[in-house]
């Protein structure tokens, strides 16, 4: 007999968007990343069902409809730069994730689908895929980012609503209990 798991909501923070025009990390890591575009990092993107976040380059591309919309846990972020040495501030968007939270882990919801609630209507997401990091993050992040940002590179999601997102407060409510130790 199994039990139905009830939804739960955690009090979140959107503390980066970014919907890129372009994809920046291309060529070698060697030669650095390609200039970031005016306004590519947002205070409000807005999600269209089964396309993405608009003005991103992925929007709307086939190849990429259930990973459209990619989510990264701040905290992740800051936690591998600590461990490969670098010293001062991180921006947790050097990883080109649309979607930065801070109070979640979001690696843990491969599998689940989640509402995240900013205030300006609810965006339904699917959590498809874990979201690998590249090569390039030891260029962006720093040397032995790839490797610290293993298992901890965000999640691929498949839009499943429209909405929009904010920097600021938010709630995210799933089926999965981020309250218990990953196994």
């Amino acid at each position: 007999m199994s039990t139905l798991v009830e939804e739960l909501a955690y009090d979140v923070e959107v503390v980066g968007l970014l919907a890129s025009r372009r994809h920046r990390y291309e060529g070698r890591p060697s030669d650095g990343p390609a200039p970031a575009e005016d306004g590519e990092m947002r205070e409000r993107v807005e999600v269209r069902a089964g396309l993405g976040v608009v003005g991103d380059r992925y929007f709307g591309r086939r190849a990429h409809a259930h990973a459209a919309v990619t989510l990264i846990d701040e905290a992740a972020v800051l936690s591998a730069a600590r461990r490969i040495g670098v010293v001062g501030p991180v921006d947790p968007l050097v990883t080109r994730r649309n979607v930065v939270l801070r109070g979640i882990e979001v690696d843990r919801l491969v599998g689940s689908e989640v509402v995240l609630d900013c205030g300006e209507g609810e965006v339904r997401l699917a959590v498809r895929r874990p979201a690998r990091p590249c090569g390039w993050m030891d260029q962006a992040l720093g040397p032995g980012g790839h490797r610290a940002l293993r298992g901890h590179g965000g999640v691929r999601c498949e839009p499943l609503s429209d909405g929009v997102l904010r920097l600021g407060p938010a709630v995210l409510r799933t089926r999965v209990d981020l309250t218990t130790l990953p196994l």
